[in-house]
């Protein structure tokens, strides 16, 4: 009988690897090995399941089995899991050239996949140690026939948020809270064949969210095309392994620095999609504004933000990167809605352009790695015709649940912040659908506060009543003077 794995199974599976690393690794480069031994052994065991109905269906024809066309991938000789863990000597130099010739011999989809961790680096990875690990892994069977897609990449997300939790302090490089990425999917709404983007898609998450709000919908997410661009080479090592994982097929993630080298095309330019979701670094620094003045790929479409900020940047990138009926949902600092000079007059030729359809704040200390509130920011092209010349104002800084070290965005918050977008109604203290003319009142600055003002409720009573209880209390403590007085008296006596 087969055995199957849960998930709580799997998490813990998956947990104890990283436990084995700690002490000679640091927990922020867990990820760098674990992460390609779980595809490793993953694909193995895929290999070997695949090896086992092609033997039945033939009879018994070995050399039928091992064919190319009987695998999703080719595993080289020398190259499965069980000859690195027949390795007792050299371990790391072992599952090297494994990594490599498994990623040679399936170029079109694997090249580079694994990253580049140094195996070989016994100061690091001691023999008995990866010997240790690749036990561990060897616990379980990890093939179709025991873990299902899903739970596989479910069991991985969660690897990726543990990581995150481990490593705390530039967790949130390559992590954005799951409710923070649902809440993006339900305002982006993808269906069915369409194209989705992220040009800074870090681990993959948002392109999955995607997925999974299709799933949600009873549609069918196979007819998504997804695509990606992450400058971390471990991270878009990670989110193309997560793609598999999860059983998707039909992606493409792409290593570079889309601010300065844009990794799609099309003929007359940057390729466009119906959606782009994204969370790109917060205000990053060193992002190129030496060449926007005169982008070669057009997207200089309201202005060069300032060298030492990119949050615009990645804006106009996304924002140049819709077709003509694209949507779009970005996450970025509050400090985008209100900067002032170069971004200021950004701002305003965006909202001449029409396209910003909302503003979303969230709550504070969210996100890993920063204190600071976040605001969601939603584009369209096609704006309806009742939401044309307005933008919505949502301050949602309270749908939080407070934590010690962190606060958390509950699916009751999320739902609540969704419910609010889709009504598109003023709500007091939490909803304002401005005007073009309000907004030019304030010079264009987004801050949410200017929109949606805060009415403190005023339960203070009048001066009348004020005095009729200042007189009340006066004769109270009177009367209790006089008690304490005489009971004082008596126990003198």
């Amino acid at each position: 009988m087969i055995e199957k794995l849960t998930l709580s199974q799997l998490e813990q599976y998956l947990s104890k690897a990283a436990w084995i690393l700690k002490g000679p690794v640091d927990a922020s480069d867990f990820k760098v090995y674990i992460f390609p031994l779980l595809f490793f052994k993953r694909i193995s065991d895929v290999y070997d399941e695949e090896y086992r109905v092609a033997l039945e269906e033939s009879d018994g024809d070995e050399e039928y089995a091992s064919m190319p066309e009987m695998h999703r991938f080719e595993i080289p000789t020398g190259c499965h899991w069980r000859d690195v863990r027949e390795t007792t000597t050299s371990v790391g130099i072992t599952i090297e050239d494994a990594l490599r010739g498994i990623e040679q011999a399936n170029q079109e989809y694997l090249y580079g996949i694994f990253g580049d961790a140094q195996w070989s680096n016994k100061n690091k990875l001691s023999d008995e140690l990866l010997i240790n690990l690749v036990e561990h892994f060897s616990q379980y069977t990890l093939g179709n026939q025991n873990v299902e897609p899903d739970m596989l990449g479910n069991a991985y997300e969660y690897l990726i948020k543990h990581f995150a939790d481990l490593t705390n302090k530039k967790a949130g490089e390559f992590y954005t809270p799951r409710s923070v990425v649902h809440l993006l999917g339900m305002i982006l709404d993808p269906h069915e064949g369409e194209t989705i983007y992220d040009p800074a898609c870090g681990t993959g998450g948002m392109l999955l969210e995607c997925v999974d709000h299709l799933k949600d919908n009873k549609e069918d997410y196979r007819t998504l095309k997804l695509f990606g661009q992450e400058k971390n080479l471990t991270s878009s090592s990670i989110a193309r392994m997560n793609m598999f994982l999860h059983g998707i097929e039909d992606f493409e993630i792409l290593r570079g620095d889309t601010l300065r080298h844009p990794a799609f095309f099309e003929a007359d330019g940057l390729k466009t999609f119906d959606c782009v979701i994204a969370n790109p670094p917060f205000s990053l620094k060193d992002w190129g504004s030496e060449n926007w003045a005169n982008d070669p790929y057009g997207r200089n479409i309201a202005g060069v933000p300032p060298k030492g900020n990119g949050d615009m940047a990645w804006v106009q990138h996304m924002v140049k990167s819709l077709n003509s009926t694209g949507r779009m949902t970005v996450v970025l600092p509050h400090g985008a809605l209100f900067r002032k000079a170069a971004e200021g007059k950004i701002r305003k030729q965006l909202l001449d352009q029409d396209m910003l359809e909302a503003v979303i704040g969230l709550g504070p200390n969210v996100f890993y790695g920063t204190q600071l509130a976040a605001c969601v920011m939603v584009f369209k092209q096609n704006k309806p015709a009742d939401k044309k010349g307005k933008v919505m104002f949502i301050d949602a800084s309270d749908q939080i649940r407070v934590g010690r070290a962190q606060n958390f965005l509950e699916p009751n918050h999320v739902q609540q912040i969704y419910d609010w977008y889709h009504n598109y109604q003023d709500v007091e203290n939490y909803v304002k659908v401005a005007s073009m003319d309000e907004l030019a009142e304030n010079d264009y600055n987004l801050n949410i506060p200017l929109y949606v003002e805060k009415i403190i409720e005023d339960n203070l009573p009048s001066v009348e009543e004020a005095m009729a209880d200042l007189k009340q209390a006066w004769q109270a403590s009177l009367e209790a003077e006089e008690k304490f007085k005489s009971v004082l008296k008596g126990f003198l006596k």
